[in-house]
């Protein structure tokens, strides 16, 4: 092995130069003389196809509103069609509860005059549409 490396020591030497030389390279080859930061003007930096928004949104800042349309005859002429939103009943406390756990009446909700017989009401074991034979 040691006669192989002070055989070939020019060899070795040279290599280590050009591995060098590309690491240094590589690390250095990307800057540019330029600045990195720069301005443009806002109108070389608008291409054809999006001069027409620009021109657009330009007009449309130079656009003032003031409150004389909310005093004109045609706006108190509008009528309000929207209909009011009623108060649905609510469900379950907890949706995700098992079906047999006894369910909680909310506070809100009146008790009915008009009760099932004890022997009518579902208990929570069996369906309401089948009940067991006699």
């Amino acid at each position: 092995m040691m006669n192989i490396l002070s055989n070939n020591k020019l060899v070795m030497a040279a290599a280590a130069v050009v591995i060098a030389g590309a690491i240094w390279y590589g690390f250095s080859g990307g800057t540019s003389s330029g600045t990195l930061l720069g301005t443009e003007s806002a109108t070389s930096a608008v291409n054809a196809e999006n001069k027409d928004i620009v021109e657009t949104l330009l007009i449309l800042r130079s656009v003032e509103l003031s409150g004389t349309i909310f005093s004109s005859n045609i706006f108190r002429g509008l009528q309000d069609f929207s209909t009011e939103i009623t108060q649905e009943p609510v469900g379950r406390t907890d949706p995700f509860a098992p079906l047999t756990a006894s369910p909680v009446a909310p506070a809100s909700k009146p008790a009915s005059k008009s009760q099932p017989p004890a022997s009518q009401t579902n208990s929570g074991n069996t369906s309401p549409l089948f009940s067991p034979l006699d």
